[in-house]
């Protein structure tokens, strides 16, 4: 399997393109039809203080659909290590990820297509934030709010794509998320997919009605 690596803001040594040969052994156990991996190492600096930090972004290239991971940490050795147990993770579910047709009336199955997958911006939290978190203190990033709340709400909006349920999931497993939007290609219902204890999954659809306003003008 080729080995690509690009450094944005900050040098690729010896050292670390040695230590990614040795990491990228276990994806290659995992992955064995993979033709290339593609690793993207970038340096992120702050003017206000804040510790500077690398993030590191794998993408393995092969027959198939992309399968993508990330992490961010202060040092780009710790940040290869966390995405590389990411991306190792997510080709286990994807190995190990049975369908039952049985339990399936429709006969319906996994089919995995190709193509780049879009729309998705997603950006781990720093082991700084995790540590912070779990030990009830505050995460650096906000120390400098006025006021911190533990609630952020961010709001994404992405293009609805239509979908079955087990198209979803097949998505949801390849992203590394606990759950999947998506328009039901059966039902034309929004959804979402959710993964629930060991490899059982869940199905939550909004049957979409006209609101009380709408039908009293009608």
């Amino acid at each position: 399997m080729e080995t690509s690596i690009v450094g944005v803001g900050v040098s690729v040594t010896d050292r670390f393109r040695s230590v990614v040969e040795e990491k990228v052994v276990r994806i290659e156990q995992l992955a064995s039809r993979a033709q290339r991996i593609d690793i993207k190492v970038t340096h992120r600096a702050y003017r206000n203080g804040r510790v500077p930090d690398d993030i590191v972004e794998l993408t393995l290239v092969g027959k198939g659909p992309l399968v993508r991971a990330e992490a961010t940490d202060g040092d780009k050795f710790a940040a290869l290590d966390f995405a590389v147990d990411k991306m190792c993770e997510q080709l286990r579910r994807l190995k190990g990820k049975r369908v039952d047709a049985r339990n399936h009336p429709r006969g319906a199955h996994f089919e995995k297509g190709s193509g780049e997958l879009e729309g998705i911006d997603v950006e781990p939290a720093s082991i700084e934030t995790i540590r912070a978190v779990e030990n009830g203190e505050t995460p650096p990033s906000q120390k400098e709010e006025e006021e911190y709340t533990p609630v952020v709400i961010r709001v994404k909006s992405f293009d609805a794509e239509w979908m079955t349920a087990e198209e979803a999931v097949d998505r949801m497993e390849l992203v590394g998320h606990d759950f999947f939007l998506f328009v039901d290609a059966r039902t034309d219902h929004p959804s979402v997919v959710y993964r629930r204890k060991g490899w059982d999954y869940g199905v939550i659809s909004l049957e979409t009605q006209a609101p009380p306003e709408a039908a009293l003008a009608s």
